[in-house]
């Protein structure tokens, strides 16, 4: 979608009570016009406001100031939507069957497996679908406006264009409202952003093309009014503002399934394919060859039964659910459990800047004064840390006024508590504040030996601020603001040598490093300011710049060198400027020299979908981005075949978080809309949780195709031992009880316990599965046939040796065939926990579930040999000793034919 968003008056939906279409869109780039355009524009009085009888012809017009309701899905249908997946039809399907076959302990299983998966999705999604909802909790309840040329006070679904609204410090905004006049007004449009900082605000129009960030002239729908006053004229309600934009954004972007819902679609199908074949060939070679029609139905549902992975979906639910358990020890919070997966299937990651590669605190980096620079990176953080200095004199050093003009012309409050430092007010202030705190000097009693008798807020217009002061009975003027501003107000310039060039090229130098710049100046003056209307402050001397970067997170250069390593790659997403985004990124390893490209969201919106396709390839900074050009650079990526994650905390970033493979937000600074539109929360904020969080998606990948590899491949040896016996003329080797035993004691705990393992060393050393990798690849599927030949073949050796043996009976033949199968799995079992390491080289207490498990399986079957019930339910008998012997050591053979397997591919390289 377009990049640009022009403000418009149009209804937020039709008017209500009436059949009419909603008047058409009217755009009008009201950032470009001036309040009296605005005004005559949409027939308001910026004295006396809207008649009371217009204002309700408006709102029959327009409609209510809300954003519209999403209907969401009824209930039913999200119930039905957990069945519908290839693996619910099979497990149906065999659930049917059992039934018609009256084996109804099994028919009871396979619907427990069914409505427990069903019950946990259920859960899942109606929690999942809030986003819009938690938008409507942004906008503001009520609203101060001007009716009939009288303040009132009204619900906010009652503004309507033409509406002059009153603002002040604390409020929310209740519409998008073109400024008429504004005094010292700083509002946090950090929702719409992603930028923090509180941004200046005044009714001078700005260029027509101008980005959201950059509109000055306009306050926003659910911002925050962060100091000063305001009075706006409404230019757009309801869904035509910049939240309801967002919250439209929101209901277009499509989810995608998560790679692993796509994977084990396909794996299913696959699956049936196969099982619903060979089950039709081997009931009609047994009808061929004279076997009764019952009994082959039988032995086929007995069969399906036991090759089916009908543990599939609770195992997947259970390594999926110790994933988001891990996760959350390492502070990242799951609320959807696909997720788990595919952030460590992600191959693109889109980061924010502000609080998640950075610190999300503005400080002081630099100091340069009289031509020299002072890097304050390295002193202590903490102020109280620092060795107090003596309160410095009018007659100081230009470094020393250049840190007292920081700290006193300055609105903002630090506390030095011991808890730590508690700042309140606008972040570029309390960073000056605190960089005086942390050069040793004592705010509270600075402030009281200075005493204040005048002051010029700051104002984006002005663009400086001036406190006015008095020490010893002597008036002195400090000043900080905008570099040229301040410049055009000295006389001097502190320093030998020191001009207004040198100023420049040390302003040029800060910016290009991504510093934001302020100047500092003083002056000694004759006589006491006007306290109620200071002269503006002249004929200063410059003292210096300060150098201020919201610096980046600990840790976060080593994290994006682990994802590079794991073959992820990391741009940067930001609302901020582009020198800044690109120094940051410079500093954080995203980038490699200063001289890298960075794209602009003013770029992005007169670029086609094919250019920005190419642009995403190679471009890894996006600076001043909007929501709509954040979604668009999402879209560009997953049309390149990316499996895209997205970080963000603001309202702006909701759309693109759900249109992403995985959305990533903040648990501590991000809205409750990003939250919602989400599928993982950092709880720390910290960008080095995502690697932790990728490694933990990763582990849990590979357990589920650990189970998936160890049900299939004991499938394919229980089945193959059946239609092999028809070939040979033999007695049927198991009867279907004996099938169904097999089944659940191999397989009972065994499977969910490969779900405990611990994840390989190289995890993140390994590249990003592609969207298309099947959970069971081929050199697997490889391993798959031959361990399953090789269990059916000595299940096959085992049962011909003993119907040689006259000392044994039919039913002792049967009872050796099932022990060996038996066996056989418990030694699969163990080979199955890892894809290429040697089961010789992992600890048997590492995964203690695993080993219990199993030896409670083998004590189970041992004895059901020997109770009479057991033994008359699946026709089994003891078995000598010397036959267990045997058993063991075939057994032992798929052991070490798979290490034999792995040890090839180890040292050929053949990874999966």
């Amino acid at each position: 979608m377009s990049g640009r968003a022009e403000h418009t008056i149009v209804a937020s939906k039709e008017p209500q009570g009436t059949d009419d279409q909603a008047p058409p869109t009217e755009e009008v780039a009201w950032h470009a016009r001036t309040a009296e355009d605005a005004l005559a524009h949409l027939d308001a009085d910026a004295e006396g406001g809207l008649s009371t009888a217009e204002a309700e012809r408006r709102l029959g017009e327009y409609g209510p100031n809300r954003l519209e309701e999403s209907e969401g899905r009824p209930w039913w249908q999200t119930l039905l939507d957990q069945f519908r997946s290839p693996l619910i039809y099979i497990l149906l399907i065999a659930a049917v069957v059992t039934l018609l076959l009256e084996e109804y302990v099994d028919a009871g299983v396979i619907a427990a497996v069914l409505v427990l998966n069903a019950a946990i999705g259920f859960y899942q999604e109606r929690q999942a679908e809030q986003a819009v909802q938690a938008l409507m909790d942004l906008v503001s309840p009520t609203a101060t406006v001007l009716r009939d040329g009288v303040e009132q006070e009204i619900d906010a679904e009652q503004v309507v264009p033409g509406d002059v609204v009153l603002l002040e410090s604390g409020g929310k905004v209740p519409a998008d409202a073109r400024l008429l006049r504004a005094s010292s007004l700083q509002v946090d449009e950090s929702l719409l952003t992603g930028e923090s900082t509180a941004v200046g605000k005044d009714p001078e129009p700005v260029d027509a093309d101008a980005p959201v960030a950059e509109r000055s002239c306009l306050v926003f729908d659910g911002t925050a009014v962060a100091t000063g006053r305001a009075r706006g004229v409404v230019v757009a309600t309801g869904e035509s503002t910049e939240l309801g934009k967002i919250a439209e954004q929101m209901r277009e972007a499509e989810e995608l399934s998560s790679p692993l819902a796509e994977r084990m679609a396909r794996f299913a199908n696959i699956i049936g394919l196969i099982i619903l074949v060979s089950v039709l060939v081997t009931v009609a070679y047994g009808l061929l060859i004279g076997e009764p029609l019952g009994e082959m139905l039988l032995i086929a549902a007995a069969l399906a039964v036991a090759t089916v992975p009908e543990a599939l979906p609770v195992v997947l639910t259970v390594a999926l659910a110790l994933g988001v358990r891990r996760m959350a020890q390492r502070r990242a919070i799951v609320r959807r459990l696909p997720a788990v997966e595919t952030l460590g299937s992600a191959t693109f990651i889109g980061s924010d800047k502000t609080g998640t590669l950075t610190r999300n605190e503005m400080t002081v980096q630099e100091v340069w004064v009289a031509g020299r620079a002072h890097d304050l990176t390295g002193v202590p953080e903490d102020p109280r840390e620092v060795e107090s200095r003596q309160l410095p004199e009018a007659d100081a050093e230009p470094a020393t006024l250049a840190m007292l003009a920081g700290a006193l012309a300055n609105e903002a409050d630090l506390e030095l508590t011991d808890d730590g430092v508690e700042a309140r007010g606008d972040p570029t202030e309390t960073a000056l504040l605190l960089a005086a705190a942390r050069s040793g000097y004592d705010l509270e009693a600075l402030r009281r030996s200075w005493v204040e008798r005048a002051q010029i807020p700051f104002e984006s217009q002005r663009q400086y601020a001036a406190s006015y002061r008095e020490r010893d009975g002597a008036h002195h003027v400090f000043v900080k603001g905008a570099p040229e501003r301040v410049l055009a107000m000295c006389r001097d310039l502190a320093g030998d040598g020191v001009d207004e060039d040198t100023v420049r090229e040390a302003q040029e130098d800060m910016a290009g490093r991504g510093l934001r710049v302020l100047a500092s100046a003083y002056a000694r003056l004759d006589a006491a300011p006007d306290p109620d209307e200071p002269a503006e402050p002249a004929g200063l001397t410059f003292l210096g710049l300060h150098g201020l970067l919201d610096p980046p997170r600990e840790g976060v250069r080593e994290a994006i060198e682990g994802a590079r390593r794991a073959g992820q790659r990391v741009v940067m997403i930001t609302g901020d400027h582009a020198a800044t985004a690109r120094a940051i990124a410079r500093d954080l390893g995203i980038v490699a020299d200063d001289d890298a490209k960075v794209l602009t969201g003013r770029e992005i919106a007169d670029y086609s979908d094919a250019n920005l396709d190419e642009a995403v390839a190679e471009v890894a900074v996006f600076a001043r981005v909007e929501p709509g050009h954040k979604l668009r650079i999402v879209e560009a990526a997953q049309r390149r075949g990316e499996v895209v994650a997205v970080t963000g905390d603001g309202v702006n970033d909701a759309p693109a978080l759900k249109r992403a493979d995985i959305g990533v937000s903040m648990g501590q600074a991000g809205t409750d809309v990003a939250r919602e539109a989400s599928e993982v929360v950092l709880t720390d904020d910290n960008f080095v949780t995502i690697e932790s969080a990728i490694e933990e998606g990763r582990v849990t990948f590979d357990n589920v195709r650990k189970v998936t590899f160890f049900l299939i491949s004991t499938g394919v040896g229980t089945f193959l031992i059946v239609p092999a016996t028809l070939l040979l003329g033999w007695p049927l080797i198991l009867v279907p009880a004996q099938l169904l035993w097999a089944n659940v004691v191999t397989k009972g705990l065994q499977d969910l316990a490969l779900a405990f393992e611990a994840g390989e060393p190289d995890v993140l050393d390994q590249p990003p599965r592609g969207k298309r990798e099947p959970v069971i690849t081929g050199p697997l599927w490889i391993r798959t046939v031959i361990a399953g030949v090789v269990i059916a073949a000595g299940t096959l050796a085992m049962y011909g040796w003993a119907l040689g043996q006259e000392a044994l009976g039919q039913e002792q033949a049967r009872t050796v065939a099932l022990s060996t199968l038996v066996v056989f799995q418990a030694f699969h079992l163990f080979s199955s926990r890892s894809e290429l390491r040697s089961v010789f080289t992992l600890s048997l207490t590492s995964n203690r579930f695993l080993f219990l498990a199993q030896a409670g399986a083998l004590v189970v079957h041992i004895a059901a040999l020997y109770l009479p019930a057991t033994q008359f339910v699946l026709r089994v008998e003891p078995i000598p000793l010397g036959a267990w012997g045997l058993i063991v050591a075939v057994s032992l053979s798929v052991l070490v034919v798979v290490e034999v397997e792995k040890l090839i591919r180890r040292r050929f390289g053949l990874a999966a």
